[in-house]
């Protein structure tokens, strides 16, 4: 049905209707066209999107999304009490997208030269507060919890669990903290497009595509925090030959100053992780899902031994300066 909003409100004679990802989708003549839901955005937040789109496609950034109009001339259209963007992909590769270090500097190298203000989807600044939120919510849910008899595993594991991830949150808060304090950024710590959580499966897996709708304007130690967290969970055994050649991919391009490495730090200690699975448990609505994410969390809590490792040796494992650049170390975190 959303194809037929295509041809008429698009004018676009399709040749086949596919998927990509988690949207319908349809290619016409090797051009593929995403069908994107915006409730819940703001006005503000896709028109700093289209322009984000419209800079990085401009300045040469291959495989990048931009927002097609309607015949109308509309960004939006309304369907069905619905509404959607459609995004326009003119260059499509189907292939497993390789170096991702080298593409990921080259992308945020690109979307540094913005000439106009981002707003409504700027996160710069603004991860001690945003930590600190998660942190408050979570603790009042654990206090109300604490002195009932827990309902199953889960609710055990996150009672006995939470003293432990808050203390490890403080320490990343307080990491930041000292960071934007005690050290000076430099012109490659200004903000760039980045992604809410970057991962290898973000531009896509069946077709190479960078969508504006994953993207936030941060630091973009953002993106390599994110990719270094959910490559290590991937395989805690494993992580390391691919993680290595990430971090001097990327660095080939784009050198991280010390404030680069002090953020990247602080955003890989904050154990995301481990709120991003209670806060999924909570909002859960099948018991399939939630069975799945007591099994994750049961997962987290075996491995956190390992974790404090990664943690503790990973400035070593990535090569950092931190004596010539004065970088602190979490003294208790196990080398």
């Amino acid at each position: 049905m959303l194809n037929h909003m295509l041809e008429k409100q698009y004018g676009i004679q399709f040749d086949e209707e596919i998927r990509v990802g988690k949207y319908h989708a349809c290619r016409k003549q090797g051009q593929i066209y995403l069908i994107v839901p915006v409730e819940g955005y703001e006005a503000d937040e896709l028109t700093e999107l289209e322009m984000l789109a419209d800079h990085l496609a401009k300045n040469g950034e291959k495989y990048c999304s931009t927002f097609l109009k309607t015949t109308e001339g509309k960004q939006i259209s309304e369907w069905e009490n619905r509404q959607y963007c459609v995004l326009k992909n003119a260059h499509i590769q189907n292939r497993k997208v390789n170096r991702y270090g080298r593409k990921l500097a080259k992308f945020h190298y690109r979307g540094r030269s913005v000439s106009f203000s981002v707003n409504k989807l700027s996160r710069i600044g603004q991860w001690k507060q945003l930590w600190e939120m998660r942190l408050d919510q979570m603790e009042k849910v654990w206090n109300d919890m604490l002195f009932q008899q827990p309902d199953n595993d889960f609710e055990r594991m996150f009672l006995e669990s939470f003293p432990y991830y808050r203390g490890i949150a403080e320490n990343s808060i307080q990491y930041l903290v000292d960071t934007e304090l005690d050290d000076e950024p430099s012109f490659m710590d200004s903000g760039t497009v980045c992604h809410n959580r970057f991962t290898d499966d973000t531009w896509g897996n069946s077709y190479y595509i960078k969508n504006p709708f994953d993207w936030v304007f941060d630091h973009s130690s953002r993106d390599l925090a994110e990719w270094t967290r959910a490559k290590y969970f991937h395989n805690i055994k494993t992580y390391e030959p691919e993680m290595r050649k990430f971090i001097a991919d990327y660095q080939s391009i784009a050198p991280l100053s010390s404030f680069s490495w002090r953020l990247y730090y602080a955003r890989i200690l904050f154990p995301l992780h481990y709120f991003s699975c209670i806060e999924a448990y909570y909002g859960a609505e099948s018991e399939q899902e939630k069975k799945l994410l007591e099994e994750n969390l049961h997962k987290f809590l075996q491995q956190s031994d390992d974790h404090e490792r990664f943690l503790g040796r990973f400035y070593e494992f990535a090569e950092v300066p931190v004596q010539k650049w004065k970088i602190p170390l979490v003294d208790w975190l196990k080398k």
